[in-house]
């Protein structure tokens, strides 16, 4: 099997990265996506001894039933087969990903993507069982193995051009955009080989689906409750943290700033006394030298103590070779 080392990975992060950096706002979800798709391709050390191994998580109706197993039924779709594989699927992810992430949101994104991969891998099982019981179909479809988060992209596709009145390309064909789904469903199907047909349509239906029950219910679905709730949950430490380590703000009141004078100066400015020219700090609203109050713009104009206006020149000379000789 490949592995995913090559030339190809470099292209798709180098393509991410671009796209994100010309973004306004960065989609969260859809970069974890791309981000957990791609650390399971590659299985770095860390994640070594957790991840199961590709074996263990084929997509097979046959045991899944069987066995009940969970873990095929939902860990298939972030597995992949080669890098060509992976970089297909997370390009599309990426341009689908953007689009739908910002239009309605990072939790009900969030919300939508959890569904259409529950949906497409219930379809995709219900199908095959169905094939069985039906047409005795055991192969290909009920017994084949599969892996790749190609049926939640279809089924994005499904969403994503729901209401689309454009026309698109799809491998060199122009289709209307609402059809582009199944266009790519057939011509996949004919020139690609090895891929899962019935993967495919489980996400085409299961985003028809999804459309359905959207349109029949006005309000927030369950899904998305829950992850908002989470996402406050998880948002509440970092808040507490970051008003640790935020810069203390000065009040504000009125027009300014509290601790500032109207004239643009601060208080610590030092002011000069109307009646003995002694120089006082801009905290004090009386002379420290004489008593006379301040008479400044940025104070309530003030009329000169009258015990002031009673010293003599004398008597305020006095006062100064004190206070400088302290």
């Amino acid at each position: 099997m490949e592995r995913g080392r090559g030339r190809m990975l470099p292209l798709l992060a180098f393509h991410a990265a671009s796209e994100y950096y010309r973004l306004e706002r960065k989609p969260p979800v859809t970069a974890c996506l791309l981000a957990a798709n791609t650390l399971i391709y590659l299985r770095p050390g860390f994640l070594h001894s957790i991840l199961p191994p590709i074996d263990e998580v084929w997509f097979n109706a046959h045991l899944i039933l069987k066995h009940r197993d969970l873990k095929r039924f939902f860990l298939s779709a972030f597995y992949h087969v080669g890098e060509s594989h992976l970089v297909y699927n997370m390009m599309s992810l990426l341009w689908k990903g953007i689009q739908l992430e910002n239009s309605m949101g990072s939790v009900e994104f969030a919300s939508m993507v959890t569904a259409l991969l529950g949906m497409s891998q219930g379809i995709t099982l219900l199908l095959a069982k169905s094939l069985l019981l039906f047409f005795d179909y055991e192969r290909p479809y009920y017994s084949e193995f599969a892996v790749g988060f190609s049926g939640v992209l279809f089924a994005m596709k499904v969403v994503l051009n729901s209401q689309s009145e454009n026309y698109s390309y799809v491998h060199g064909v122009v289709v209307p955009s609402r059809y582009a789904a199944w266009a790519e469903l057939i011509l996949i199907q004919m020139f690609v080989p090895g891929v899962s047909f019935l993967g495919h349509l489980g996400g085409i239906l299961a985003g028809l689906l999804y459309l359905q029950l959207k349109s029949r219910y006005s309000g927030s679905d369950p899904l998305t409750l829950i992850f908002r709730g989470l996402a406050g949950a998880l948002s509440w430490p970092v808040r507490i943290v970051k008003g640790l380590f935020r810069s203390p703000r000065r009040r504000i009141s009125g027009r300014g700033n509290v601790g500032r004078v109207h004239t643009g100066r601060t208080v610590s400015d030092r002011w000069s006394c109307q009646a003995c020219t002694y120089d006082n700090s801009g905290w004090l609203s009386i002379c420290e030298m004489c008593g006379t109050n301040r008479n400044d713009n940025g104070f309530s104009p003030r009329q000169v103590s009258h015990h002031s206006r009673d010293l003599s020149l004398d008597e305020l000379r006095s006062r100064r070779m004190e206070r400088f000789g302290r």
